[in-house]
């Protein structure tokens, strides 16, 4: 899966997670990975960022994980299985 980065100009470098649609994906923040955002693509060039609670992250990455599963495809689902694992088994 190929890493993106965006920078927020209060919480610094986020990394994304996942796809959550045509105009969304999930991130967090580089280190601590305890904050996540929702970033839409507005209009062409920008940005919305919206936080996320951790149970509605983890809710997103669930439902991507069930529709890589249904599509087949299986290195996009371990990678962000791996990082579910890590995030929120704990």
């Amino acid at each position: 899966m190929l890493e993106k980065y965006l920078n927020h100009p209060t919480f610094g470098l986020l990394t994304r997670i996942c796809l959550v649609d045509d105009h969304s994906s999930l991130f967090t923040t580089l280190y601590a990975q305890r904050l996540f955002f929702l970033i839409k693509v507005t209009t062409p060039g920008g940005l919305a960022f919206e936080t996320v609670s951790r149970n509605d992250a983890k809710l997103m990455i669930e439902n991507r994980l069930r529709l890589l599963r249904r599509i087949g495809e299986g290195e996009e689902h371990h990678s962000l299985q791996t990082l579910y694992k890590r995030n929120f088994s704990h």
